[in-house]
């Protein structure tokens, strides 16, 4: 396989273990932000197995079986599980073998469409707690794809916030009013901020990110960019300013957290997080996985409109 190609493929699936479920897959979700990066074949060869994603077939850049947002139903496995709606970071795949502890059961609050976007609410989780935000702090998010979005929903729910998504397309400000929290166009972005998160993946947005921050303010970068150099506007407001440019990422708790947390907590609290409808609201397509070879692409595609695009496994009228 080539850059931008995309196949449905069978597999013979193992033989199942003791503590092994049969998961037979009801949504996946395609994130637009690391998927499109190895659809593309920009996965840098010096993180080929840092980014190896769980259940992984193949290696980068192809061919190869990606993905990490799969929610299902147990169907056959431990009797405590049988039935159970369940989240994997497991490829795009109708059914599948795993062992029981890489599941994350799905609460009954959260429908199993929703479910899909639990690791974006993980990898924001993490993010804050790797910025230590708190109440009243005046927060910037640049950049409102799935996961700023995330980000600043949760900015939101801190007593006393202020919090203000920065983005180029001028249709978020809707979204944003829904979710709770304010927006602006990257020309008119609030200056003087306590926090800032960036996740456009831009040189643009990350320019805009240090401009928002005030004094000794802390950035916090989540943006994947792949391969590539990337300019940074490090010069005199960056020094001037005495700001804090500190990188986020899911693989490994917060340093603020680790002793007390492991990934399972962490993946069930953020789960617990997705019990707002508003929510919803980050689904923006459906896609039936049996037309998954001719839509992905087009989803993928850059400037593609849209966040997450659910895969429906379940024939729908």
């Amino acid at each position: 396989m080539a850059p931008r190609e995309c196949s449905l493929n069978d597999v013979a699936l193992p033989v199942p273990g003791l503590d092994d479920c049969l998961v037979t897959t009801l949504w996946s979700g395609l994130s637009r932000g690391t998927e499109r990066l190895i659809f593309e074949g920009r996965v840098p060869s010096s993180q080929h197995e840092r980014m190896r994603a769980p259940f992984q077939e193949g290696n980068f850049p192809f061919p190869v079986k990606y993905g990490y947002c799969a929610v299902g139903r147990v169907d056959a496995g431990p009797a405590d599980l049988l039935g159970r709606i369940v989240f994997c970071l497991h490829p795009h795949q109708d059914r599948f073998i795993v062992p029981r502890d890489s599941l994350v059961r799905v609460p009954d609050a959260v429908p199993a469409r929703r479910a899909i976007l639990a690791a974006n609410m993980e990898t924001a989780l993490n993010a804050h707690w790797d910025a230590g935000s708190g109440p009243a702090d005046r927060i910037v998010v640049v950049g409102g794809g799935v996961l700023g979005l995330l980000v600043a929903w949760l900015a939101a729910r801190l007593p006393g916030s202020e919090v203000t998504l920065v983005d180029v397309e001028a249709g978020r400000a809707d979204l944003a009013g829904k979710l709770g929290f304010g927006f602006a166009l990257p020309e008119a972005a609030p200056g003087d901020a306590d926090l800032v998160f960036h996740t456009s993946a831009t040189a643009a947005g990350l320019a805009t990110a240090v401009a928002a921050a005030g004094t000794e303010a802390r950035i916090v970068e989540m943006s994947w960019y792949g391969e590539g150099a990337v300019p940074a506007a490090l010069g005199c407001a960056f020094h001037a300013r005495r700001l804090q440019l500190v990188s986020s990422q899911v693989g490994m708790v917060a340093p603020s957290r680790r002793a007390r947390w492991d990934h399972a907590r962490r993946a069930q609290a953020a789960m617990a997080l997705l019990a707002d409808e508003r929510l919803d609201a980050l689904i923006t397509e459906e896609v039936a996985f049996r037309d998954a070879p001719r839509r992905v692409p087009e989803l993928l595609a850059p400037g593609a409109a849209g966040l997450t695009a659910a895969i429906c496994y379940e024939a729908r009228p």
